[in-house]
C-alpha cells in the first residue's frame, strides 16, 4: 500500500498501513452530520502539473469520506479508493496536463468507489491530506520517481480485508428443469463502462440484455442461470471465470457491445479463444478488454497473459471444438432471426474472459455502439427481444447437439 500521508511539522510521516479511517480523524467532521452520497464537487477540482515533473490532484467533495491511496504499475497508475463517492465525469479533469494520460471513476466494490489516474511516467505520492471544513477538500502531491522506486511501492501488498469478494459470493444458479447452467456475464460495469455514446454505456447495455436473456432462458426450462453481475458493479475479467465455476457453469455467455475504429465493426460477431486473433480488430478488442481492468485498478501481477501450455492444449484438443459447435450453433440461430451479422460472424483472439479449459465459453458482441445501425438496434427492445430469443434457440441446439455428441462417446 502506498500509505495515507500528510504533513506534519513540514516532514512526511506514514499514516498506518491498513484501511483508511487514518484520514476520518475528522475532529470537526466528527460532528458533521453525513447524510448521502458524498459528490465529487468538479468546478473545486482539478488534475494539474507541478513544478517540471511532478502532478498535483485536488478533489473537492460534498463531505468527508474515508479514503485511501496507492500507486499501481502496468501501466502506471494512481488509485484512490473512497467510501461511495458519486463522481460523474472525471474526464476533463486533467485536460490541461499530458502527465496524466486518462483519468477514470465509478463504483469498483460493494460501497466503495475508485479513482484511476493513468499516469505518463512513473510516480510516487509525496503528500496526501485531506482538510474538512466545508465539505472535503483532498490534495495530493506526485513527484517524478525512478523505476525502481516506483516499483517498489507498486509492489506493496494490499492490507488484509481488502481482497476482492471471494467467488463464492455469486448467487446460485436460478433452478430450471434441464440440467445445463448457462452463466451469463454482462461486460464491464461499475468503474468500468465499456463502450459510451449518445448518453449510454456498453455495460448498462449488456446488464439490461443479460437481465432479458436470463429471464427467457429460465422461462423456457430447459437452462439453470447464473450471472457474473446483476448489478452495475466491477468485476475483474479473471473473476469471471472464477465466479463461473463456482457456480458450476457449464457453458460461458460474455455479452458485449464495443465500440471499434480497426476494420469493420457492424453487426452481431462470436468470438472463441485463440492465441493468434483473426485479424487487427479482433485483437484490438481484447487487448482493450484487458486494458479496461488495469485502468479499473486492478493488479494482474502473477496471472498470466496466456493460458499456460498445458491448459491451453485442453482447450484445443477438448473444449475447442465444443466452442466452435456453440459458434456455429449461434451464428445459425441468429441468421434464422434475421439479425444483422458482421462480415466475419465467427472470429478469435485472446480474450481473457475466455480462458477457462474446460467450460464451453464465447463472447458475443451483440454489435458495435461504434456503428449508428447497431446502436439504434441495440436500444431497441424489440430487436434486443429477437436477439434474446435466437441465443435462446442456439444454446439449446448446441446442448442437444452436445449432450448426443458426449452419448456416442461413452458407447
Amino acid at each position: 500500500m502506498e500509505g495515507l500521508r500528510r504533513r506534519s511539522g513540514g516532514a512526511l510521516r506514514s499514516v498506518a498501513a491498513g484501511l483508511l479511517a487514518a484520514l476520518l480523524a475528522l475532529s470537526g467532521a466528527a460532528a458533521q452530520e453525513l447524510s448521502g452520497l458524498a459528490r465529487l464537487m468538479p468546478d473545486g477540482s482539478s488534475i494539474g502539473a507541478r513544478g517540471w515533473s511532478g502532478v498535483s490532484v485536488e478533489l473537492q467533495l460534498s463531505q468527508p469520506v474515508p479514503w485511501r491511496v496507492r500507486v499501481m504499475d502496468g501501466p502506471p497508475r494512481l488509485v484512490m479508493d473512497f467510501r461511495e463517492v458519486e463522481f460523474g465525469p472525471v474526464e476533463d479533469l486533467a485536460r490541461d496536463t499530458d502527465r496524466v494520460t486518462a483519468v477514470r471513476a465509478g463504483s469498483f466494490r460493494l460501497g466503495w468507489s475508485r479513482l484511476v489516474l493513468e499516469l505518463a511516467r512513473p510516480m510516487v505520492v509525496e503528500s496526501a491530506d485531506m482538510r474538512t471544513s466545508d465539505g472535503a477538500r483532498i490534495a495530493i502531491r506526485l513527484r517524478k520517481a525512478d523505476e525502481a522506486e516506483f516499483a517498489a511501492r507498486a509492489a506493496a501488498p494490499e492490507p488484509p480485508g481488502w481482497a476482492l469478494p471471494k467467488a463464492a459470493d455469486l448467487p446460485r444458479p436460478v433452478q430450471g428443469a434441464g440440467p445445463l447452467t448457462v452463466v451469463l456475464d454482462p461486460g464491464h460495469g461499475g468503474i468500468d463502462p465499456g463502450a459510451e455514446r449518445g448518453g449510454v454505456s456498453e455495460a448498462s447495455l449488456m446488464l439490461t440484455l443479460s437481465r432479458e436473456l436470463k429471464e427467457a432462458l429460465v422461462r423456457d426450462g430447459t437452462f439453470r442461470v447464473a450471472v457474473t453481475r446483476a448489478e452495475d458493479v466491477f468485476v475483474p475479467l479473471e473473476d469471471r471465470i472464477t465466479l463461473a465455476r463456482e457456480a458450476g457453469g457449464q457453458v460461458f455467455v460474455s455479452l458485449h457491445a464495443d465500440a471499434i475504429a480497426e476494420g469493420e465493426a457492424v453487426g452481431a460477431t462470436l468470438y472463441t479463444l485463440a492465441e493468434e486473433a483473426s485479424d487487427a480488430a479482433a485483437a484490438a478488442l481484447a487487448e482493450r478488454h484487458d486494458r479496461d481492468d488495469l485502468l479499473a485498478g486492478i493488479d494482474l501481477t502473477g496471472h498470466d497473459d496466456l493460458v499456460a501450455g498445458v491448459l491451453m492444449d485442453l482447450a484445443r484438443t477438448e473444449t475447442g471444438p465444443r466452442n466452435e459447435r456453440l459458434a456455429l450453433a449461434l451464428e445459425a440461430a441468429i441468421k434464422r432471426r434475421q439479425i444483422a451479422m458482421h462480415r466475419h460472424p465467427r472470429q478469435a483472439a485472446g480474450f481473457s474472459v475466455l480462458k477457462s479449459p474446460d467450460m464451453p465459453s464465447i463472447l458475443v458482441e451483440t454489435g458495435f455502439m461504434s456503428s449508428d445501425a447497431d446502436l439504434a438496434r441495440l436500444r431497441d427492445p424489440g430487436w434486443r427481444a429477437r436477439m434474446v430469443i435466437a441465443l435462446v434457440e442456439g444454446l439449446k441446439v448446441w446442448a442437444r447437439e452436445d449432450a448426443a455428441l458426449k452419448d456416442m462417446l461413452r458407447r
